[in-house]
């Protein structure tokens, strides 16, 4: 496994099966993206996602022909049928609009993938509250977890409240990754996060009137 920085960071899984590259960067980061897609030769693309920090280069992935895996409520963001991104934080319109401009996968590169299926022997784990469609990949003790956490230089975090569609839910989240039996947990952004890390931000946040990190 080998993870680059593209703004989000995105993982690259070489697996007996086939390989795997999970999220895309930005639109920023397209050459770069095109090196990797040159050099790594990935047979599909897994989205934890819709947001164009994580998906931003999804349809360079789908133009160079590679199935985009993703879960199906985030579908309609990646397609153009929906535009909903929670920044900047209190201005929604600006945020509609921002997603209006950014380039949208084709709904034939498209492929639905659900949580309790296994993708090249990585389960899909429902990670929902930063977006309602959001997964991870587990497996061997090891989970992708999108933006349902960020490893900061002080630990695990949550994204701010502002930035998820349903913070509450996110909240929820994070405690079932924190129930798991896992070994190292790798973010959407920052660094990897050990077990402790992610129980003790669990703990920290139980309370649900916690709206804020």
């Amino acid at each position: 496994m080998r993870r680059f920085s593209l703004y989000a960071n995105v993982y690259l899984l070489d697996t007996p099966r086939g390989r795997l590259l999970v999220d895309t960067g930005t639109l920023a980061h397209l050459p770069r993206l095109a090196r990797l897609l040159a050099e790594f030769r990935p047979d599909a693309v897994v989205l934890t996602h819709h947001h164009p920090d994580h998906a931003g280069g999804a349809p360079l992935a789908a133009r160079r022909g590679l199935p985009v895996l993703a879960h199906l409520p985030e579908h309609p963001y990646l397609t153009g049928e929906a535009h909903d991104l929670p920044y900047p934080a209190g201005r929604p319109e600006i945020g509609r609009a921002i997603s209006r401009l950014h380039p949208k996968v084709p709904a034939q590169a498209l492929r639905p993938i659900f949580p309790g299926e296994k993708v090249l022997g990585w389960e899909v784990v429902a990670l929902p509250g930063h977006t309602p469609g959001q997964i991870g990949l587990l497996r061997a003790g090891i989970l992708l977890a999108g933006d349902a956490l960020v490893g900061g230089p002080d630990g695990a975090h949550l994204p701010r409240a502002a930035y998820n569609q349903d913070h509450r839910e996110a909240l929820r989240t994070l405690r079932r990754v924190a129930a798991l039996d896992l070994q190292l947990v790798l973010p959407g952004h920052g660094q990897p996060l050990t077990p402790q890390q992610v129980r003790r931000r669990a703990a920290r946040d139980q309370d649900p009137a916690l709206l804020v990190t």
